[in-house]
Formats: structure tokens, sequence, C-alpha cells
């Protein structure tokens, strides 16, 4: 690793030592949200299965600690009873099969996995709405629901499952439905002024957009500051996957929205267009999310521009660093603290969220030189 930026090696040396600890409880384990300073572990279907994993696999490459490899591999082993069960499946295979098996064959080159990433990006790709040109969210909550024409802006950060599935195969298809969602997202979802739609409503047989709705931000208008961190680091990646300038811009569209709308410590709150009454919590989170988006951004820009995104994205790992790190608690699990989940209905708010995490030491990885992305 390149140790020109001493707070962040010192960063990653208290993940290391931290997770070390914690991993002997978490174990192979799907943590989500810290809850008086301990992980809840969600089921193996749960979205955010993937992020635990993928942190682990993010300091294995590293340390070579055999037993987070360990760890990492059987998470990955018991999501084989979640790609058969086709209720449980949805958008967000992409998390769930990019940070574990594409991961571990990236690192490994291990067959096993890249079967199954190749039968998850299979499944990813069948959710594709060839009238409307995106990929359907969620499957039904409840008997009698119909959101078949639900796509959500959370869904280009699974995007890069498809492109690694054409890359690794051969078969366009993949790439094309990529392309083609990412598309429908430049014209639907992202506002002219940077900020993002969270979820938009298409008549499934038709594709005709019907509405907005406002999803995990507080309103259709608003700008739920997680919803651009995914379009910022989602668009990077599309143009980093594909070299097509519209998504560079839109990923800066996105990009300057955000930075223009951070508080003093540049970690966002969870809205940024909230009316008066409304508790502001942060979302540390969406900052460490944006983060690895600006980094990548700065990979992908000219040299004149380079500098803008890389320290705005070192500010704000640095501002989680030292302002809402846990690193020496014995109390809590999570690294990073002020994490908001989903306002709206009142779920986990202001703590540790475990995809925070992961992408908090991603952006560390990256600042520290390792520059191959699992997505």
């Amino acid at each position: 690793m390149n140790r020109q930026s001493g707070w962040a090696q010192e960063a990653w040396q208290k993940t290391v030592t931290k997770v070390a600890r914690t991993s002997k409880r978490i174990g192979d384990g799907f943590p989500h949200a810290s809850v008086q300073g301990e992980y809840k572990l969600e089921p193996a279907y749960w979205w955010t299965a993937g992020f635990w994993p993928g942190l682990l696999w993010l300091l294995y490459r590293e340390t070579k600690d055999e037993q987070l490899k360990l760890l990492a591999e059987s998470c990955e082993q018991q999501l084989d009873q979640v790609i058969a069960d086709y209720y449980r499946l949805d958008h967000d295979i992409g998390f769930m099969w990019t940070l574990t098996s594409v991961a571990r064959y990236k690192l490994l080159g291990a067959e096993d996995s890249k079967r199954r990433g190749l039968l998850a990006a299979n499944l990813l790709a069948a959710r594709f709405n060839v009238q409307g040109n995106f990929i359907r969210a969620w499957n039904p909550w409840h008997e009698g629901e119909d959101n078949a024409g639900w796509a959500i802006i959370d869904c280009m950060m699974n995007l890069p499952l498809l492109h690694w599935a054409s890359g690794t195969t051969g078969d366009p298809r993949y790439k094309q439905i990529a392309v083609r969602h990412a598309d429908m997202v430049l014209e639907h979802f992202i506002r002219p002024d940077g900020s993002v739609n969270h979820i938009v409503i298409f008549d499934p047989h038709t594709g005709e957009q019907l509405e907005v709705n406002g999803g995990q931000g507080f309103a259709p208008e608003s700008a739920w500051s997680r919803g651009t961190a995914w379009a910022i680091y989602g668009m990077a990646l599309s143009h980093h996957h594909t070299g097509d300038e519209r998504y560079l811009q839109a990923a800066k569209r996105a990009a300057h929205f955000f930075l223009a709308n951070l508080p003093e410590d540049s970690v966002p709150h969870w809205d940024f267009r909230l009316p008066e009454g409304i508790t502001a919590y942060r979302d540390s989170s969406a900052g460490a999310c944006a983060a690895c988006g600006l980094l990548l951004l700065a990979d992908q820009v000219s040299e004149q521009e380079s500098a803008l995104y890389r320290q705005a994205g070192e500010r704000i790992l640095h501002s989680l660093y030292v302002n809402y790190g846990a690193w020496d608690s014995e109390t809590e699990e999570g690294l990073i603290l002020h994490g908001t989940s989903h306002y709206p209905e009142g779920k986990n708010i202001d703590v540790p969220l475990i995809y925070g995490d992961y992408y908090f030491v991603e952006g560390l990885s990256r600042l520290l030189g390792h520059g191959e992305l699992f997505w």
C-alpha cells in the first residue's frame, strides 16, 4: 500500500484491529445495523448480506489473514440457499454477489465463485423490463400488491455485476441491459440540478412514467443524500465499464450537488432538502459511499479536475475517521457512527450501518493505493 497519507494508514490499522475483534462474535453472520453497540444479524436473503463479507475481502486482500477469508467464504456459501428462493431475490442481487462471489473470483480465481456470480447475473438480468428499459426493484411485500413498475436509484450499484458477467463470458447481453437501465436513469432519475429521485414508478406494460415516490427521502421532490451517493458512484462505475461520457457528466453533476450541500464537517444529513421541524440526522453511510464515487471520478477526469474530486473524497473519509469513528470503543461493533437507514419508516436512525462501514474501508483502501474494484 501507498503510505503517503498518514491518517489513512492509521485508520486502516485501527480497522484491521477492530474487525479482528468484532469478527469473533459476528463470524459468518450478516450484520445490518448496530443496536446498542451490537450488530443485529439478518437472514442471508437480506439485501445487505454482501457488505460484511465484502469488508472481510477488502481486509484479506492486504493482510492475507486466513480467518477473514474463511468467514467470507462461509458467508458466500450460505447465499446458495438464497439463490434458489425466487420470492426473496430482487434488484439487490448485485450487492449480494458482487461483494461475495465476484470479489472472491477476482482475488482467488475460484471457479465455484465464478459460477455463482454468473447465475446471479442471470437472475438480475431477468428482472429487466423491456418496455420501460428498467430493472425492476422489489417484489411485492404484501399479497395483491403490484410494484412491477418500480425502479430505484440504488440499482445503479447493482449494474457492475452485469458488466462483469459480459466481460467474463463474452456475452454482450448483460452489458446491454446495464446500459439500457443506466440510460433510463439519466432520463428519469437525475434532475438538472444534480439531485436525484429515489423511486420512479412506470407502467410495466407500456414503460410510461407514472409518478415519483419519495422512498427513503423526505418527499418525492426532496434530495435523499444516500440516493445522491448511489448516483455518484453508480454513474462513475457505468462510465468505468463503458467509457460513455454521458455517465461521467451525470456523476459529476450529482457530485457537485452533493458537495455543495454538505455541512461544515463534510458528512451529509440524511436528506439535503428538509423542512423546519424535521431532525437533520447525519447519514455517514451516504458520505462513505459518495467518497468512493468521488475517488473513482478523480481517476476518470482531466488532471485539472482530478484534485477537486480526490480532495473532496479524502476530506469526507477523514471526517468520518476523526469525528464518526468508534475505533477504541469496546461497547460498539460498528466502525462508523451516525448512519440513517430509513427515516420515513423510523428504521435504524443514527446508528452504524454495515454498508457505511464497508464503503469507508473501501475508500481507505483506495486512498492507500489499491485501485482494483470489486464492482
